[in-house]
């Protein structure tokens, strides 16, 4: 059930370095690298016959694997991808495009532009039935609230005190 977490006091049993990439699941590798190209602007990189990685604006990448058909599993849409544009007006002419070419680019599914978490974005079922947020963030994406825990993080940071009856004050 979702809730209030806590933050470990173990020391982590490994000492990763940074988070270095993701999967995502294709059925056509050509199709999807038009996608990623010509859609979603980001680079691409063919590292194998079943393989592309993409990227964009940074060192993490996502290691797109071509799956048969059958095996590929739909991706949740709170288990989306971000990409963040410039303003919020181009969030709008972004949803305004992809409206315009869906089928070209076989768009599965389309949300409309809302403000949420901090963000104003929608959401894109690509042909691979991946999900993508075209959002308009503050530079750096979520990482402002790491810079300012104190305000954006709900980690409980102490135990109640008292009885149950003296904190229902």
């Amino acid at each position: 059930m979702a809730g209030m977490t806590r933050r470990s006091e173990k020391e982590p049993l490994l000492k990763t370095r940074f988070l270095s990439h993701g999967t995502l699941e294709v059925i056509d590798l050509q199709e999807s690298r038009r996608f990623y190209e010509e859609v979603l602007g980001l680079e691409v990189l063919q590292h194998a016959p079943i393989g592309l990685l993409v990227r964009l604006g940074g060192d993490h990448v996502y290691v797109a694997v071509e799956t048969p058909k059958a095996e590929q599993h739909e991706m949740p849409l709170l288990g989306h991808n971000g990409l963040d544009v410039g303003t919020r007006e181009e969030v709008d002419d972004a949803h305004a495009t992809l409206s315009a070419v869906r089928e070209e680019y076989g768009i599965r599914k389309m949300t409309k532009p809302v403000d949420q978490h901090g963000t104003y974005a929608f959401y894109v079922q690509d042909l691979d039935r991946n999900w993508w947020e075209i959002g308009h963030m503050p530079p750096g994406g979520h990482a402002f609230r790491f810079r300012d825990p104190q305000k954006y993080d709900l980690t409980v940071r102490d135990e109640p005190q008292g009885a149950p009856e003296e904190q229902a004050e």
